[in-house]
């Protein structure tokens, strides 16, 4: 399997140039808020996001050109992306993102705070002036999602009895909405059937689902040092995903340490123990497995391309991240 920049030579030169104009876009005559966007962009990231839009584009587009307009909308999807992070790490009171000290730790919570909105306002003007009232409707929702998902996932910490159909539901809001509104949104701009444009939605709706779970298998399988954030610190701050919903199925002593927040000093070995030997991780990869082929599926109706190949070889390469 190709690593992730091998997977993207075919749209390396529009990444570089995306990566170059980032910080161009999100410019303001404030020094500090100018320091800590910029300090946001220069942390890096895998870029996957903007990837995607890049690669639909030109899958869509046959031999032509890719538009302006598909450029720019990579560049949104990574602009709304990096502000969501901000506003997370300020919820969970991170202390690492991608490796490096998170923003408010580095600028305090206020500016952490303005610099989020900041970008999604930035955001927002540039989708509008993509003069797409149908893109503009799904990638706006995306911003609500984002917000719907942080509730639900506060109104669930330490809640054992929630499932799995929940959880999906807030990784959808978290972290597939804007994937699966960003596919669909550059195959409108591509022009095409409105059934492939659906097809590249479902896409992106399952391949944003299979990236959650295996983030979330990667928190227990991962050092601090590969995740770039503490290992382990969803289930310790009462966050519940994949491996833990399964493993709550088959062992109910998981259920007491979470609902007594892990307050003995063995609680939250014990449960990680408990986590592993119940298979709930094993578990979790199946189900990530289960919409990476939904995924996959969901490209049938796409022309035959370098870039259509490059699409199913990322749904394969985001399975590979958990072996």
């Amino acid at each position: 399997m190709s690593s992730n920049s091998s997977l993207f030579s075919s749209i390396e030169n529009d990444l570089n140039v995306l990566t170059r104009n980032l910080n161009n876009l999100v410019n303001t005559n404030n020094p500090l808020l100018s320091s800590a966007t910029e300090y946001l962009f220069l942390a890096g990231g895998k870029r996957l996001r903007p990837a995607i839009v890049l690669l639909v584009s030109k899958a869509t587009m046959g031999k032509q050109e890719l538009r302006a307009s598909h450029l720019r909308l990579a560049e949104i999807s990574e602009i709304l992306h990096t502000a969501s992070l901000v506003h997370d790490d300020v919820l969970d009171d991170s202390i690492l993102r991608r490796g490096v000290p998170s923003v408010h730790n580095g600028f305090g919570t206020k500016i952490a705070v303005l610099a989020g909105d900041f970008l999604f306002a930035q955001s927002s003007w540039y989708l509008a002036n993509l003069d797409s009232l149908e893109v503009v409707k799904l990638i706006s929702k995306v911003i609500i999602d984002f917000a719907e998902g942080e509730i639900r996932q506060g109104l669930n910490e330490y809640n054992s009895k929630l499932s799995i159909e929940e959880y999906l539901e807030k990784s959808f809001y978290k972290t597939a909405s804007l994937i699966a509104a960003s596919t669909k949104s550059a195959a409108i701009l591509s022009q095409v059937a409105p059934s492939i444009a659906e097809d590249l939605y479902h896409y992106g709706r399952h391949l944003g689902l299979a990236f959650q779970i295996v983030d979330d298998i990667l928190d227990f399988t991962s050092s601090t040092e590969t995740l770039g954030k503490p290992a382990s610190s969803d289930l310790i701050k009462g966050n519940l995903t994949a491996p833990v919903l399964f493993a709550l199925q088959k062992n109910p002593t998981l259920s007491i340490l979470i609902q007594r927040r892990f307050s003995e000093s063995t609680d939250f070995e014990q449960a990680i123990s408990i986590v592993k030997k119940t298979k709930g991780i094993e578990k979790a990869r199946d189900l990530a497995m289960e919409h990476a082929q939904v995924a996959i599926e969901c490209l049938h109706n796409l022309p035959n391309s370098e870039s259509t190949q490059a699409l199913k070889q990322l749904v394969e390469y985001v399975l590979e991240r958990i072996y």
